[in-house]
């Protein structure tokens, strides 16, 4: 599979292009592209990693299908429209056109990543108090939401319950906050059964017809944290199924965190798309077969 940073589509309209995703109009529904680009620390890198938006597609498919029952979801199909180019084969899906909730919403079952530096600077993850004690990769008591802004360019900013019910209203916002906590509750019962620790997600809403859906992508290892549970332990980083890899090589060069980020040597990039294929057999059970 060639590596596609970028999804030029002649005769469709560009909708939107995300950190990772390139979406068109498609009559009264979008055309979604996962594209093989890598964005962390919430900047867009200059090296595709191969295979990922395949994998993205791929493991989106798979959760939305076991999710449906629970909550519903912005796919129509993952077939790709006649006349389109092959490359789109696996990487795409014409989704609905719903009104997306400005709010990243975050769950949070174990603590690690910013969640544990705030922990130790305050004994607090996105403000809510926790208990003393808790060490890095600490199980929590109960997951917690602790949504944020959905920022187009620069970080996202952890915001409050109080701050989501303002922006959506009370109702809607005590419905993204539990279906998020369901989800991640089903989610991680899941792959517990698969050999994975779910430790932590972001999910994303809209609403069409008048109702909350799932929509963009989700569970993947863009938007989770994926540990493997038989090398699970306490005080320690993890070693994960996902973008977590790249962040920490990030941090150990002294990478400032802002643009221009740099170019990632190919040994990063080669494990990087090990770690996603891994990722989707794990939780799907199934072959990787879109290389």
């Amino acid at each position: 599979m060639e590596v596609i940073t970028k999804a030029e589509i002649a005769g469709l309209k560009l909708h939107s292009r995300g950190k990772v995703r390139d979406t068109y109009e498609l009559g009264d529904n979008l055309f979604m592209v996962a594209t093989d680009r890598l964005s962390a620390f919430d900047v867009v890198f200059p090296d595709g990693i191969p295979c990922k938006g395949a994998v993205l597609t791929q493991l989106s498919l798979f959760w939305f299908d076991y999710l449906k029952s629970y909550v519903k979801n912005h796919l129509v199909t993952d077939k790709v429209p006649e006349g389109l180019p092959a490359y789109l084969e696996g990487r795409s899906m014409t989704v609905v056109k719903a009104k997306p909730l400005p709010i990243e919403c975050v769950v949070r079952g174990y603590l690690a990543g910013s969640g544990l530096k705030e922990y130790k600077a305050n004994g607090t993850v996105c403000g809510i108090k926790l208990p003393v004690g808790l060490k890095n990769s600490s199980k929590l008591p109960e997951p917690i939401f602790t949504p944020s802004t959905k920022a187009v360019s620069g970080h996202d900013e952890n915001i409050s319950f109080e701050q989501v019910e303002t922006l959506l209203g009370s109702e809607n916002a005590r419905k993204v906050r539990d279906y998020s906590i369901g989800i991640y509750k089903r989610a991680s019962e899941y792959a517990a059964t698969r050999g994975i620790i779910l430790a932590d997600t972001k999910f994303e809403f809209g609403i069409y017809k008048g109702e909350i859906i799932l929509i963009d992508e989700v569970l993947t290892p863009d938007s989770s944290r994926y540990w493997p549970a038989d090398k699970y332990e306490v005080g320690k980083n993890q070693p994960s199924y996902d973008k977590q890899y790249v962040r920490d090589y990030l941090e150990a060069i002294g990478w400032n965190k802002a643009p221009p980020a740099p170019h990632l040597p190919k040994e990063i990039i080669d494990n990087t798309t090990k770690k996603y294929i891994e990722a989707y057999e794990k939780v799907s059970g199934k072959k990787f077969e879109f290389a």
